[in-house]
Formats: C-alpha cells, sequence, structure tokens
C-alpha cells in the first residue's frame, strides 16, 4: 500500500502476500485450461485441486464441497437465491427467508431481489445493542410457521462492527425444522477459527482478497446435499452449480492465502487484537465524545490465553460525536491515513450505515461513523500514526459538523 501512508481498510481489502504474487505469476506462465484433456490441461487442473484441498483444510470442509466463485458477493447470490429456488420450486409453500438485519448487501439486497422478483417474504432479523443476533428470537421467528421457512442467513461476522455472531447455535436451531442455513464469513475466514463441518451450516461463503489473495476469486463452501439451483448456466464446471473457466491462477493465488492465513492464525489474531486494543483504549483516552460500536473486545490477556470469540481481533468501528464520518474519512486520508466510514461496498452513498441504524443508533450518530481495521501488514508505528494524527482530523471534522448546521453550511460540502 505505500510505505509513506498508514492503511488502516484491511477489511475492505488487504495487501496481497508476496507468496501468492508468485503462485499466481507462475501459474500464469504455465496456462493450460483446467478443463482440457491435454498435458497443459491437466497440469491446470492438478494446480486447481492442489488450492481445493488447501482451502478445504483452512475451512474445514472436504475439497469436493468447495465451489469456486468470482468471490464473496458471487458466493453470496449462488447460495441464496440457489436454495431459495430449489426449496421454493419443490415447495411452494416455502416463501420466507429469515435474513439478519446486519448482512452485507451482497445477501441483503440479494434476498430484496428475490422479493421483488421471485415472491420471497423477508423476516428481517433484530440484533441488540452490539449488533448481535439472539438466538431465541431466530427460535421465535421460525416457529410463526416453520413450513414456510425457505432459509435462514445470518453472516458469521460483521464486516462494520466486528460482532462475531453464534453461527453453531442458530444453524442447530434451524436444523431441527430442517431448515438449510447459509452464513457469510467472508470477515471471519482468515481473521477468527472457521470450522465448516462443526458449525452445521449448509453453504458459506468466503473470499481470497480478505486473507491477502488475490481480487476476483472465493468460493462457495456447500455440504454435498444442499440443494442449489445454479445461477450461471454453461459448460457445468465446479458440480455443475457454478459454470465457466476455472481461472487456475486466482485459485493457486486463493490456496496458498488460505494455507498462509490457517498456518498463523493463531499468532496473528493475537498480534493484531493487541494493535486493535492500542487504537480503542487510546482512542477512548484522548478523543471526548468517541464511542466503540459492537462488542466490548477480549483484553490483551484474553487474546493471549482463549483468542477473540466476541469480536474481530482486527475491528475497531467508533462513531464520533458532532462530526461527520467522511469529513473525518478525508482529513484522515490527507494527513497519510486511510480508513473507511463502513462497507467499501457502499463507497460514495452518502447514506448511514444499515448495520448502525439495526444496532438502534439515530441517523445523526451513525452519521458520525469510522472503521479502522488492520491485517497481516499492519505495525505498531501505523497504529501510532493514526493515533497520533486522529485528534487533530477529529476536531477539524468536529468544527465542519458544527458548521454545516450554520448558515454558512455550503462553506463544508
Amino acid at each position: 500500500m505505500g510505505s509513506t501512508r498508514v492503511y488502516m481498510d484491511h477489511a475492505a481489502t488487504t495487501d496481497v502476500l508476496q507468496p501468492v504474487v508468485e503462485a499466481v505469476t507462475e501459474q500464469m506462465l504455465l496456462g493450460g485450461n483446467p478443463s482440457s484433456l491435454h498435458s497443459a490441461g491437466r497440469r491446470a487442473r492438478a494446480t486447481v485441486e492442489a488450492a481445493r484441498e488447501k482451502i478445504a483444510a483452512a475451512a474445514g470442509c472436504d475439497p469436493a464441497e468447495v465451489i469456486f466463485t468470482s468471490g464473496g458477493t458471487e458466493a453470496d447470490n449462488l447460495a441464496v437465491k440457489g436454495t431459495f429456488w430449489k426449496r421454493h420450486s419443490a415447495d411452494a409453500t416455502k416463501n420466507r427467508i429469515l435474513v439478519s438485519s446486519i448482512e452485507h448487501h451482497a445477501v441483503g439486497d440479494t434476498a430484496e431481489w428475490l422479493e421483488t422478483h421471485e415472491g420471497a417474504v423477508i423476516d428481517w432479523i433484530p440484533v441488540d445493542e452490539d449488533g448481535l443476533v439472539k438466538p431465541e428470537t431466530v427460535r421465535e421467528l421460525i416457529e410463526k410457521n416453520p413450513d414456510d421457512v425457505a432459509l435462514l442467513t445470518v453472516m458469521w461476522a460483521n464486516n462494520e462492527v466486528g460482532a462475531i455472531q453464534p453461527i453453531a447455535e442458530l444453524a442447530e436451531i434451524a436444523a431441527e425444522y430442517g431448515i438449510p442455513m447459509h452464513t457469510d464469513a467472508v470477515q471471519a475466514f482468515g481473521a477468527v477459527p472457521v470450522n465448516f463441518r462443526n458449525s452445521g451450516v449448509a453453504t458459506m461463503a468466503i473470499s481470497g482478497h480478505k486473507i491477502g489473495g488475490p481480487m476476483g476469486i472465493g468460493a462457495l463452501i456447500a455440504t454435498r446435499s444442499a440443494a442449489l439451483d445454479p445461477v450461471l448456466h454453461g459448460g457445468g464446471q465446479e458440480r455443475s452449480v457454478r459454470s465457466g473457466t476455472i481461472d487456475a491462477a486466482s485459485i493457486a493465488g486463493f490456496g496458498v492465502a488460505a494455507a498462509w492465513a490457517s498456518e498463523h492464525l493463531a499468532e496473528e489474531s493475537r498480534r493484531i487484537g493487541q494493535l486493535r486494543n492500542r487504537i480503542i483504549n487510546r482512542v477512548r483516552e484522548e478523543i471526548p465524545g468517541a464511542v466503540l460500536r459492537g462488542p466490548e473486545p477480549e483484553t490483551d490477556l484474553e487474546l493471549i490465553e482463549k483468542g477473540p470469540s466476541r469480536r474481530l481481533p482486527n475491528n475497531a468501528h467508533f462513531t464520533f460525536t458532532g462530526c461527520e464520518g467522511d469529513s473525518l474519512l478525508f482529513l484522515l486520508d490527507m494527513a497519510g491515513v486511510e480508513s473507511s466510514t463502513g462497507s467499501a461496498c457502499n463507497a460514495g452513498v452518502p447514506r448511514p450505515s444499515h448495520v448502525l441504524l439495526a444496532m438502534g443508533l439515530s441517523e445523526e450518530t451513525a452519521r458520525g461513523a469510522q472503521r479502522f481495521t488492520l491485517g497481516h501488514s499492519s505495525t505498531v508505528d501505523d497504529v501510532d500514526r493514526l493515533l497520533d494524527a486522529l485528534p487533530t482530523a477529529f476536531n477539524q471534522a468536529n468544527q465542519a459538523g458544527l458548521a454545516a448546521h450554520t448558515p454558512n453550511a455550503e462553506l463544508w460540502h
């Protein structure tokens, strides 16, 4: 990202690992279509299958359960649309989708599309003030009419406030009623222990560029019994669920990144979590009106002893009273620090976060959001440079926010 700047937006994308670059480059130079039967095709297929095994080992699943996609968004679409279509076509009464109110737009917008075009009915699952789904709430929603529920979808960990959800408990409840569950694990995979087999979910989305792999590659992990209608049709690749020429080079890089993330998971989650705590503690001490959003993080000692379980270790999300998040973002950017107001998929859209609104915040409070997320390349120096720049940027943003309510408001826009 450049040594002269401080990158604090690893939840949007993180630095590509050097071994990943080498793996991608090597396969690009070798070439070959993995679906071809000649030698080049067989070599490319061997590369793909070796990477599939690495990803399966990191995700806690069988290699046959890994379906490659172009990323997390496609994987979510395939899971939500594919499951709904299959269940609804088999039984037209199954038209209800239970969706957590803090889902990434890859899930939420997909469900809304099904509601608009395919007759789905969405039940939005509320969350508490920390952004957590309560299992008893899910049970209550199912018991309204268990027979009409097509699927349940709750993300493993929230991309904005870092809340880690009780996925296994939710999946167990869904299983009592024979309801398949999908989880978007894009933020969780490579950051906290993620085991598909033990979770009990039917499908799970993961992505390469969040863990040091290439952009444009991800996977849907799906049990062999998961019933999915394909979204794309063509050559019948990837269990005939996801047609399209298989991107051997990107998959090779994804495999290397998954293996690296798995091997370094414990030490990196502790290291990054301690850096994150340094940010939280200093901001709470030095910036009046800064409020941490999401679950209370583990202490440094808890991170060492048991690892993160309540909140993603790389996530520090605050709302800053009296200032616009966009103003703070641009002022920090001018100071050489790159942060975020929330999901990168909402970039350029001036509206408060649906996640914060679902947690009960007012629109005015939600507009003061700023997310700092760390990754494998983050250092103590990065954190300290952020902490040095933040007070001045906050004061300037605070003045701009107050000025926005005066007759000279146009000066600040």
